[in-house]
């Protein structure tokens, strides 16, 4: 169990988003996001909670289940907003990896319309942020794909350090082999970018 969240900010603002935790009212178009994004997410992010939906009732439930576990500090997702239209562009999961440090793993996607735009690298800065300042993180992890391009140039555009390269430790659904690269980011470093991350 993580830090619990009475006091937590349940609204960030960036430039261009607004990054907010998933909450009860959101299965409509929380079902609608994860059947446009299906296809998009197969490949690396196949265990991924919005890839597990069938109806509107169970992505409510879903939305539902994630707002308490934010309360309780089991772990935190944040979906992120473009400011001018409303539309989700972005999601963003921080867990708990240990209390005692404590330690924060992050990931991430971007929503398939909304690629390519930086839309996720401002949604990772602003959970940097947050886990931080407002759950008190020593260090911060993440492992991605070693073929997923995007996502690397997301962890290093973040300052994320790269710290480790599993390889070849998966198989995908086609067939195809690829590793795991491990990233780190302390707080050391993330006060001394002076928060320009």
């Amino acid at each position: 169990m993580g830090t619990p969240s009475q006091n937590l900010p349940l609204r960030i603002e960036t430039e261009r988003l607004i990054l907010r935790p998933y909450a009860a009212g959101d299965g409509t178009w929380f079902y609608a996001m994860s059947q446009h994004n299906r296809d998009h997410l197969r490949q690396f992010e196949s265990d991924n909670v919005v890839m597990r939906l069938n109806n509107e009732d169970e992505a409510e439930a879903l939305a539902r289940d994630l707002a308490v576990d934010w309360s309780v500090g089991r772990h935190y997702f944040i979906g992120a907003f473009d400011k001018r239209g409303g539309e989700f562009v972005a999601q963003v999961y921080i867990g708990v990896v240990d209390n005692a440090l404590p330690e924060y793993e992050i990931g991430y996607f971007a929503d398939v319309d909304h690629q390519g735009q930086g839309f996720v690298s401002e949604a990772v800065r602003a959970a940097i942020r947050f886990s931080f300042e407002h759950l008190g993180a020593y260090r911060l992890r993440l492992e991605c794909d070693d073929t997923n391009l995007g996502s690397i140039r997301v962890a290093e555009r973040c300052g994320f350090q790269r710290e480790g390269h599993i390889r070849q430790n998966k198989r995908h659904p086609d067939g195809a082999i690829s590793g795991t690269l491990h990233f780190g980011l302390l707080r050391s470093e993330y006060e001394s970018s002076g928060d320009g991350l």
